[in-house]
């Protein structure tokens, strides 16, 4: 009598590969349908903003990052805006991960140039020049741009940027919560600056003795809803005239061996988009600031008005002393001694 062995069905070997095989098919079909209406999408917005006279223009698109990501290749870029900013750069890519198409970022690998208006170009390379969105779905998307010790270059032709280079620049902006809940017309700004070094005879570095400037600064922008349109009248303008204004203005300045606590509960804009109210300051060492700002070669600074701020200030000697800086009739003064244009946002 011959003993047989039980056999066993191999069937079931097969199984988990069949599923994994399954999951990946509907997984790559999934991927396919996403780029294909990344690409979509892309290209219908650039003919959107071409029709409301943006100068848009690139190499073809490139699509890739099977299967768990989605990169967006856009090489040869040239963005132009109706009120003449732009960017420009030999590559842009954006990528987001395949399952969360709702957070990407956009780096410039190969640097950029931005275009300024009636400025002129400067170049702008680094170790890392990123941007990022998420929250798409929302009233105000999330928004971070970060540069990684970028340098500036002015090209020919163009006004000299006001700073060489930085350790770090960080812009970001999200709802202002209130209570727990994400305003519909208010956002937080969150604006950061490392070691910045001033371009030569500049004002930056006649400031902060060839030394660097750091800023911390945080507010809230208030009538957010009307910052709309890259028209040749610029994006503050509609926000401008709607009322709209910064408030809880908070954050604290490095020039030198010169320290700066700044707040003001309220700031706005003019008509030509200088900034108008006042700023409280307490400042430590504040007079080899104003006396670099009087030594400066830049015809923006009113040098007779620094000289005669020193001298009202130069009591204090060492101690940290309070001041009120006015941003009044399209110049920044400090008392009653005018410094410099005040600062524009258009």
């Amino acid at each position: 009598m011959t003993d047989t062995a039980p056999r066993h069905s191999r069937r079931g070997l097969a199984v988990p590969f069949m599923i994994v095989g399954l999951l990946l098919a509907g997984w790559t079909g999934w991927w396919f349908w996403l780029s294909d209406q990344v690409e979509t999408r892309l290209a219908a917005q650039v003919e959107v903003l071409r029709q409301d006279g943006w100068t848009i223009s690139h190499a073809p698109v490139r699509i890739t990052g099977w299967p768990f990501r989605t990169r967006v290749s856009m090489p040869q870029t040239d963005i132009l805006a109706p009120s003449g900013h732009g960017v420009a750069a030999p590559e842009l890519v954006a990528e987001a991960s395949s399952w969360n198409p709702d957070h990407w970022v956009v780096v410039a690998p190969d640097g950029l140039i931005l275009t300024r208006a009636d400025k002129g170009r400067i170049a702008i390379a680094g170790d890392g020049l990123r941007f990022s969105i998420s929250h798409l779905s929302d009233r105000f998307p999330d928004l971070r741009a970060e540069m990684i010790r970028p340098t500036f270059t002015a090209l020919e032709g163009a006004q000299p940027f006001p700073i060489a280079s930085a350790e770090r620049i960080q812009l970001e902006t999200r709802p202002h919560l209130t209570d727990g809940l994400a305003s519909t017309d208010e956002l937080d700004v969150l604006f950061r600056l490392i070691d910045a070094r001033g371009r030569p005879g500049g004002p930056v570095e006649s400031a902060t003795g060839q030394g660097r400037l750091s800023a911390d600064v945080e507010g809230t922008i208030v009538g957010a809803s009307r910052l709309q349109g890259m028209d040749s009248a610029g994006v503050f303008t509609a926000w401008t005239a709607a009322g709209g204004r910064f408030t809880a203005v908070r954050g604290r300045l490095k020039a030198g061996d010169s320290t700066a606590l700044i707040s003001s509960e309220t700031l706005s804009a003019r008509a030509d988009g200088r900034l108008q109210g006042s700023l409280a300051v307490t400042a430590e060492k504040p007079v080899a600031v104003i006396a670099g700002l009087a030594r400066a070669q830049s015809g923006a600074v009113n040098r007779p008005g620094a000289a005669g701020a020193v001298a009202a200030t130069a009591a204090a000697g060492e101690r940290p002393v309070d001041l009120v800086i006015q941003f009044r009739d399209g110049r920044t003064w400090l008392g009653p001694f005018p410094l410099a244009p005040a600062p524009r946002l258009f």
